[in-house]
């Protein structure tokens, strides 16, 4: 009875995991084509990003009055401390869509691929955090799959390039900005999650009218009337729905498997992104980006091995109750115990 409620247990976690994995990677595929699929009928890319946020604050303040979840008041102090966070936020997400825009969606995974070893580097030079050999090396591997990817394409975008090599940056960041941020909100991360999507919802507001896409819609409008906005307008609140349950996927994932599961997730759904673009969008896949996408994903396998070697060596002592010089020192207890016996 308890092995068949055992085993039963064990595939209803196996499920879970199966489930929030698979789930994590249908939104964040979804996102990358349905994305590339507006920045194609209307080129506003910061348009599309503040339609995405705007639909997520909704989205969250309707879980908020139908009492699933509970969002916080915005606070003068509590915004002020998040500063970081937001521009980094901003930043990142402003450049991830412009090198969309300037690449295909096939080498959009070599445009963005130093995010390991620039993450290794933030790691050290701001968090003080050393890294292995066998990490030095998935960062070398990482680095050449980027330089063969750029090097053997003739016909690639040198400002989508630019706008990858940023997004790495930003997205490196991101994560350490995040761990200093949470701080301020009391731990909550999804209290951070709404500050998050709508400070950054306000300061992309002028972004639009700064950057001329404002002007660019008014002139859509003229010309061609409101017909021209439908596929954007599809595209705007299907990523916009989407962009709200990547955030809530990635926090499930990460809850149910580990950090590693997430990293190795992350990796497949760059072949799936690969496969999606050749199929979806008819793009063609070279030997140099296919070898510099092999180099990349090996790069981020070997990263996740020596990361795994290095948390199970890290565990080991959690197992042993005792040092060896404290077993030394009871034996040593031991003896005087004897002797004393012995006297008596």
């Amino acid at each position: 009875m308890t092995a068949s409620s055992s085993n039963n247990f064990g595939l209803t976690e196996r499920q879970a995991v199966i489930g929030t994995v698979g789930f994590y990677m249908l939104t964040a595929l979804v996102m990358v084509s349905v994305n590339k699929w507006a920045l194609n009928a209307l080129e506003v890319p910061w348009l599309l990003l503040w339609c995405q946020m705007l639909i997520a604050v909704l989205l969250l303040k309707i879980t908020h009055y139908a009492g699933l979840l509970k969002m916080p008041k915005i606070e003068m102090s509590v915004a002020k401390a998040l500063t970081p966070l937001i521009a980094i936020n901003v930043l990142g997400l402003g450049v991830n869509t412009l090198c969309l825009v300037y690449v295909d969606t096939s080498f959009y995974q070599i445009a963005r691929g130093l995010v390991l070893p620039f993450t290794v580097i933030f790691a050290y030079v701001l968090l003080g955090q050393p890294s292995s050999h066998l990490v030095l090396g998935a960062c070398f591997t990482v680095f050449c799959g980027f330089y063969t990817g750029v090097s053997t394409e003739i016909n690639v975008s040198q400002l989508g390039i630019f706008f990858g090599i940023a997004s790495s940056i930003t997205t490196s960041l991101h994560a350490i900005v995040i761990k200093k941020s949470l701080p301020a909100v009391n731990n909550s991360s999804i209290d951070l999650v709404y500050y998050n999507n709508a400070l950054s919802l306000m300061a992309t507001t002028p972004i639009i009218f700064l950057s001329g896409e404002s002007a660019l819609v008014v002139e859509r409008f003229q010309s061609q009337g409101f017909a021209s906005f439908h596929q954007f307008l599809i595209a705007a609140l299907v990523t916009g729905i989407f962009g709200f349950l990547v955030n809530l996927a990635g926090f499930m994932q990460i809850s149910k498997t580990s950090p590693t599961t997430h990293m190795i997730s992350g990796a497949v759904r760059g072949v799936l992104q690969t496969l999606l673009g050749y199929f979806a969008f008819h793009e063609v896949i070279t030997t140099g980006r296919l070898t510099g996408i092999i180099l990349i994903l090996s790069g981020g396998a070997l990263y996740t091995y020596a990361k795994d070697k290095e948390m199970k060596a890290n565990s080991k002592p959690a197992y042993i109750p005792m040092t060896q010089q404290d077993l030394d020192g009871e034996d040593e207890d031991m003896d005087v115990e004897n002797h004393k016996v012995g006297k008596a």
